[in-house]
Parts: C-alpha cells; sequence; structure tokens
C-alpha cells in the first residue's frame, strides 16, 4: 500500500475532521475541539497524531504565529482511489480485469451506477 495509505482509528477521525471543514485550515485546538465531541482525548495526543501525519504527508502544516494550521494532502475520493490502485497493484499485478470484474460484481446498484456515470463522464473529457 502506498505510504500513509493505510489509517489507524485516530488518524481516520482525524481525517473526518479535516473533510468535514471541506479544505479550510485547521489548527491543534480545533482538531482537539472537534474530536473531543465524542471522546475523550488529549490535547498533546492531537498534536502528536498531526505531527506523525504530516511525515505521512496525509496533511500539510502551515506555521501561523505560535501554531500550526492544517489541511488533508488530498481529499477523501483521492485517497480512496490511491487505495484501490495500490490493492490492484499489489494483489492483482496480472489480471487486473478479474479483480475489477470481481469488484464491480459485487457492487450495489447505486455503485455501478456512480461507475457508468464517472466513466461517461471521462469518456467526454477524451
Amino acid at each position: 500500500m502506498p505510504r500513509g495509505s493505510k489509517l489507524g482509528e485516530l488518524e481516520r477521525a482525524v481525517m473526518e475532521t479535516l473533510w468535514a471543514a471541506g479544505g479550510s485550515w485547521y489548527t491543534v485546538r480545533d482538531v482537539h475541539e472537534a474530536l473531543s465531541e465524542t471522546r475523550e482525548i488529549a490535547y498533546t495526543t492531537v498534536m502528536t497524531v498531526l505531527d506523525r501525519m504530516t511525515r505521512k504527508e496525509l496533511v500539510e502544516q502551515q506555521r501561523e504565529g505560535r501554531a500550526y494550521r492544517y489541511r488533508p494532502t488530498r481529499d477523501r475520493g483521492a485517497m480512496t482511489a490511491e487505495v484501490m490502485r495500490a490493492a490492484l497493484v499489489e494483489f492483482a499485478p496480472d489480471d487486473r480485469k478479474a479483480a475489477l470484474v470481481a469488484f464491480v460484481g459485487q457492487s450495489t446498484a447505486a455503485d455501478r451506477r456512480a461507475l457508468r456515470d464517472a466513466l461517461a463522464a471521462l469518456a467526454k473529457r477524451s
């Protein structure tokens, strides 16, 4: 899997918080306040997790005065696509077609409709 694509439970919660911000920069305090609504968590834990996520290139960091602000390096869709591509490379390097057929075969009607729409949109761009 690509660097940083496997998320722990707390990293996932941080990413959910940052994605919900819609691209806005969040401070450690902002993330801590959001996470504290549903769990007990120390401010320093959030700070450490965000620092590690910066090193994993999951979030970007920007200094603002004495504090840092954070935002995701990629949106949810891009991160999901990265994980899916990595799985194809790792588990189906020689037969991607079979893997994709199995994936689509196990998807819901709504997922297949979304896939058809996405393929049509890509075809229009070419």
